[in-house]
């Protein structure tokens, strides 16, 4: 079987979804609402949305979608929230462990979503929004249990150690527990959803190059059309895993704040 046809390149002349022109010149264009913020913006209203349908009319047996949004809160509250801060804890910061899992996953999804085809975790921002949620989450929990000073305290100081080893191990605990959990979170999201996307891209542009250029069915096009396939399913694999990681770590970060005098 034959196919005559011309490879076509992308075109980013004209996107999908356009730039907010008559925001560019408010602020430096600081507010310009570009393709990605978009995408954010429209799958912020698919979440409240589903939640919202969800929980309008709450029956004491589930059903429907009501049933989908109970069981995915509920894995939060057991596999992620109550299993690291047990149950008294968990229910207390499940709020907001909850909020940045979904959050995660709703901006992973556009990645494998035809139109969209991009997370929005895979710039900066969101992923860093999410993660100075959780740090300030782990600041307040240590704070309020053990004030500031003496939660920053132990924190940072490891009981028993010869004191000249402390003007070493002091700053080291200092950046790593203040300076590089926010930042790891925001770079680990980061990362895996925008390697994700070009490979994603590096892949369908191959399958799309070989059927047109090798005129059809040929077995490198069938081949990487399958491969495609199969990673796409990954990506999927991917998005859920990497909401479950972040919301884990904010829990164990929790959880090390509210215990900093076993540190």
């Amino acid at each position: 079987m034959a196919f005559e046809g011309e490879f076509h390149p992308p075109n980013i002349d004209k996107e999908f979804f356009p730039v907010d022109k008559w925001l560019t010149d408010f602020a430096g264009g600081a507010f310009t609402l570009d393709r990605l913020m978009l995408v954010r913006l429209l799958m912020a209203v698919v979440l409240l949305a589903f939640f919202v349908i969800a929980m309008r009319n709450p029956k004491l047996v589930p059903r429907g979608v009501q049933n989908v949004a109970e069981i995915c809160l509920d894995f939060v509250r057991v596999h992620v929230s109550e299993e690291i801060l047990g149950k008294e804890q968990g229910r207390r910061f499940l709020p907001i462990i909850a909020t940045i899992f979904f959050a995660v996953v709703a901006m992973n999804l556009p990645a494998i979503i035809p139109g969209l085809n991009i997370s929005p975790n895979a710039r900066i921002g969101f992923p860093l929004v999410l993660a100075l949620l959780g740090y300030i989450t782990f600041i307040y929990a240590g704070s309020k249990r053990f004030g500031f000073a003496r939660f920053i305290k132990a924190s940072v100081v490891i009981p028993n150690l010869p004191p000249a080893l402390h003007l070493l191990v002091v700053p080291i605990e200092l950046v790593s527990t203040f300076l590089l959990r926010p930042a790891t979170l925001t770079i680990r999201l980061m990362a895996n959803m925008l390697a994700g996307h070009l490979i994603l891209v590096l892949l369908f542009s191959a399958s799309n190059f070989f059927f047109w250029q090798l005129n059809g069915w040929t077995v490198l096009s069938a081949g990487i059309s399958l491969l495609s396939i199969a990673f796409t399913l990954f990506e999927l694999l991917v998005i859920f895993l990497q909401a479950y990681i972040f919301a884990l770590l904010v829990a164990v970060y929790i959880d090390s704040a509210l215990h900093a005098e076993n540190h």
